[in-house]
């Protein structure tokens, strides 16, 4: 995300409709910039905190305004903002390991992804080993799913798998969002400690893996 901050810090220097207003009011358009706007976007909607996409979107606009465009214009440099940054945020490769240990586990197990924020499972070429792909938010028929550590995702993933929730593994790595967000929704609980990103762990998961190759020794057992 750091390096991503910088591409879209360069992004913005860069756009015609700001470089002037940008270079005489001395603005650097980063983080702390838009973290105004997005304030901002919550409290006028607060469910916008559960889509990471439309929030940000919406902080962009904001901030464009502010910046002087028109409404039009704003609008425009909003949306073409948002489709660079969700063009960076699945520009990476995964592990090959990570690849294989999905490829296997999905020919003996149904998986599903649940997730926060945006990354494209079709862009990382993973998403034929989910059966279904939910990130938080407004859904196409209209209905919001919230960000975990509400239950709304596991809950859905339970229904749909035709299980109950204490038979749904979540592997996860934030002691809130994942661990915390599974163990109230009555799941089982996997937690990768190896990242050292998210929150800190208050819950006890059921298990902890410091490599998530692991599960796939793990599974053997069961």
């Amino acid at each position: 995300m750091l390096a991503i901050e910088k591409k879209m810090i360069a992004y913005f220097s860069n756009l015609p409709a700001l470089n002037r207003k940008i270079f005489n009011n001395s603005t650097t358009l980063d983080s702390r910039f838009w973290t105004t706007f997005r304030q901002q976007a919550v409290l006028k909607q607060p469910d916008l905190a559960h889509d990471v996409v439309l929030v940000r979107l919406e902080t962009y606009r904001l901030g464009f305004l502010a910046l002087g465009l028109s409404e039009n214009a704003a609008e425009q440099q909003a949306q073409a903002a948002l489709d660079y940054f969700i063009i960076l945020r699945s520009d990476f490769t995964l592990p090959t390991a990570s690849v294989n240990l999905l490829a296997d586990l999905s020919k003996r197990y149904p998986l599903i992804a649940i997730s926060n924020g945006n990354v494209d499972t079709n862009t990382l070429g993973i998403a034929q080993y989910f059966q279904y792909v939910y990130h938080a938010g407004w859904q196409a028929d209209g209905t919001l799913l919230r960000q975990k550590p509400a239950g709304d995702m596991f809950n859905l993933a339970s229904q749909k798998l035709a299980i109950k929730p204490s038979q749904l593994l979540h592997v996860g790595d934030c002691g809130r969002a994942d661990i915390q967000g599974a163990l109230r929704a009555g799941c089982q609980a996997a937690w990768l400690s190896c990242y050292d990103v998210g929150q800190p762990i208050t819950a006890l998961p059921h298990i902890e893996l410091s490599n998530v190759t692991q599960l796939k020794q793990l599974l053997r057992f069961l």
